[in-house]
Order: C-alpha cells, then sequence, then structure tokens
C-alpha cells in the first residue's frame, strides 16, 4: 500500500495490521466447525446438542453486527477496539474451560456479538484513503476477512488434533485476541472528528431511513443472494467430498479450505477495479465468475478434485470481489454513517448466508450436488438481475 493512496499521517504498517485483525476477529465465529465431533464426545452429548454451539456464535454475531457495529459512528475507534477485544478475549477463555455445554454456549452467546471487529475496521479504513482508490484498502481488508472465515476451521483442527482437545483452539484464539489487544488501538487510536452526537437509542432508530438510498438497497440486495450462493456451496461440500466420489475424512475435508485461498488473494484487485471502473461493472464481472465457477463445479467437480479446486476458486473470486464492489459503493454515500450503512449491508448478507445454507440442504437431499451448484448459480443469477434492474432504471433516469 503505497503512501500516495493512504493519507498523509497514517501509521505504516496500518493497513497490514487491520487485515490480519479481521482474519481473527471473523475466524472466531468460524472455528468451532471442526470441533462440534470432539465436544460432542468430551461432554458426553448428541452430536445435535454440540451443534448447538455452531448455531450460536451465528446468532451472537448477528446480533452484534446489528447493534454493536453502529457504535462505530459515535465511539472513538482505539477505545472502542480495547472493550470489544478484551470482552471477546474473555468471552473465548471462559469458552476454552467451559465444563459443560449449557456454560459453553454462554460463552459463545457472550463473546460473538463482541467480536464484530472487522464490520467496523472496514469502514473505519476508508478514512484512510483517498476517495479514488477507497475500493482498494477495502479490498484489503476484505481479503483478511474471507482468509479469516476459509483458514480458521484448518487452523483449529490441527490444533486441537495436536493438543488432543478442542479446548486448545478456544484457548489459542483468546491468545490471539488477547495480542491484538495490545497492537491494534494504536493504529487506530487517532481522534475521529466526524463522529455523531446522537444517542445510541436514536442511532439505531435512524438506520431504517438509511434504506432510502438506493444504492445501499441494491448492495444488499445482490449480497444477500450472492453470499447465500456462497454460503450454500461451502455448507454441502463436506457432505460431497465424504462421498463415494472422493471418500475423504474430516480431517481432509476441513483442510480443503485451503484451496480456496487463491481466489480469494485475488479478490483485491476488484478494489482497484472499482475505483477505476466503478462498482456496477466489477458486479457484473464478478457476477460473470461466480456462475462460471458454479458450472464447473457442477460439472467437472461432480467427481474431480481438481475440477471442486478450479470452481471453488472462480466462485471465492467472483463473490468476493462482489463484496468489495459492493462496499466501495455504500462507503462513498458518507463518512458520517458508514458505521451504520455497514451494518445494515452485513445483516442481509449474513441473513442471505442463513437462508442460502438451508436451500442448499434442501437441494442437496432432493438432487444431490448437481442441485446444489444449480440452486447456487441460480441465486447469483437473481443477483445479476438486480444489476441489471439498476443499470436500466439509472440510464432512463438520466
Amino acid at each position: 500500500m503505497t503512501s500516495s493512496i493512504l493519507l498523509p499521517g497514517t501509521r505504516r504498517g496500518t493497513v497490514a495490521v487491520m487485515a490480519a485483525a479481521c482474519g481473527i476477529m471473523v475466524g472466531n465465529i468460524y472455528l468451532c466447525q471442526p470441533l462440534l465431533a470432539q465436544i460432542a464426545i468430551s461432554f458426553g452429548v448428541p452430536e445435535s446438542t454440540s451443534s448447538l454451539v455452531a448455531v450460536a456464535t451465528q446468532v451472537g454475531y448477528s446480533f452484534g453486527i446489528l447493534m454493536v457495529v453502529p457504535l462505530a459512528d459515535m465511539a472513538q475507534p482505539g477505545r472502542l477496539m480495547r472493550w470489544l477485544l478484551a470482552l471477546t478475549a474473555t468471552g473465548l477463555a471462559a469458552a476454552a474451560v467451559a465444563p459443560n455445554v449449557p456454560l459453553l454456549l454462554v460463552a459463545c452467546l457472550c463473546f460473538a456479538p463482541v467480536t464484530v471487529v472487522a464490520q467496523i475496521l472496514i469502514p473505519l479504513s476508508t478514512q484512510l484513503a483517498r476517495p479514488e482508490h477507497r475500493g482498494r484498502i477495502v479490498g484489503s481488508l476484505q481479503t483478511g476477512l474471507v482468509l479469516g472465515i476459509l483458514l480458521s476451521r484448518t487452523f483449529s483442527g490441527i490444533t486441537a488434533e495436536m493438543a488432543g482437545s478442542w479446548r486448545a483452539s478456544y484457548a489459542l484464539a483468546a491468545t490471539l485476541t488477547a495480542g491484538l489487544f495490545f497492537i491494534l488501538p494504536a493504529f487506530v487510536q487517532g481522534k475521529r472528528e466526524n463522529l455523531t452526537t446522537t444517542r445510541y437509542r436514536d442511532l439505531l432508530a435512524s438506520m431504517p431511513a438509511l434504506l432510502q438510498h438506493r444504492p445501499l438497497l441494491l448492495s444488499m440486495g445482490m449480497n444477500f443472494f450472492a453470499f447465500g450462493a456462497f454460503t450454500g456451496l461451502w455448507t454441502m461440500l463436506a457432505f460431497h467430498l465424504q462421498t463415494p466420489a472422493f471418500g475423504l475424512g474430516p480431517a481432509a475435508v476441513g483442510l480443503f479450505g485451503l484451496w480456496g485461498a487463491p481466489g480469494v488473494l485475488l479478490s483485491p484487485w476488484a478494489g482497484r477495479l472499482s475505483d477505476r471502473w466503478g462498482s456496477a461493472r466489477v458486479n457484473a464481472l464478478a457476477f460473470g465468475f461466480a456462475a462460471l465457477g458454479f458450472l464447473v463445479a457442477g460439472t467437472w467437480g461432480a467427481a474431480s478434485v481438481a475440477g471442486l479446486i478450479v470452481g471453488i476458486n472462480l466462485t471465492d473470486f467472483g463473490v468476493q470481489s462482489g463484496q468489495v464492489a459492493n462496499q466501495t459503493r455504500i462507503f462513498a454515500l458518507g463518512a458520517e454513517i458508514r458505521g451504520r450503512l455497514n451494518t445494515l449491508y452485513m445483516t442481509a448478507t449474513f441473513f442471505g448466508g442463513a437462508l442460502g445454507a438451508f436451500a442448499a440442504g434442501l437441494a442437496w437431499t432432493a438432487a444431490g450436488w448437481t442441485g446444489v451448484c444449480l440452486l447456487c448459480g441460480g441465486l447469483i443469477g437473481v443477483a445479476a438481475l438486480l444489476l441489471l434492474a439498476s443499470e436500466i432504471g439509472r440510464r432512463r433516469a438520466a
């Protein structure tokens, strides 16, 4: 990240530290997924009971996006980061020593809402860059976030296997978060001038009025369907890899997340293209890559690991590029409302992901892997239609 892109006075290494923080903090939500079987054995409960741990973290994270992220528009970032990091580290440590499932669920419900640091850092980062380079810096942090999602499962599983206990993964996450407590605030503690003086309850009440912004509605709608497709694919991938065509065990399935990393690492280019071409063109390009990815995954990837790797990387690149373009679009609406804009946008995103996972489960039962890929490709098609309708309306109005 060159000095010509960042505003004068920005500390060297700020973008790298913020991107790493995004990955570490969002990884706290997904690290439980490869541990659920161990948790069930440890506490002597059915797997259906241990799966509630994953549900609790998702519910808590969604609640945090809705209730905590708006604080970014009214609190100084350094102080807010310290509170969130301290509470998250404490909650993760409590999860590591939880004596039973109910207390583990309570710990998850406590740390998940405050581990939303990434959703605060991404809009905050746009104030570090010149307006014409806003997309590039969003892309850098978005890459850190998605790598955290993809790699947290892998490293969590490896840590638990090496230590012989699922608790080690939570302990490691608590340690990393505690480390961020001493590092991250130093990079974001500069006094922010454009904070709102609105009271918190009025801040929440003001969010529905933001839906009058058409660029926000468009971005929310497109990513609702695109992230639903992304989540649906990754949710059902584990089942597909354990079919007789592949016969891979749980450890190999967890490591498969590494194969999706290259597509994510390329997505920062979408930020640069959004700055140069505009978000709409990047969205169109992203939908093309994602649709091609689902086609490859559903045909060549039906019985081929190589086909799955190619398809997954195309979809990862497409969906994450669209995410970067969408956030570049909405953050241009105003610096003083970026926290609330991201709240609404990410709430729609995670609801879309939940719907996509549910629908993909039905598609898997009805038509297997082919049905899942058809469904996900269809969701991308709906997102593309929203973009097309918006562009037609914009040109007619012009």
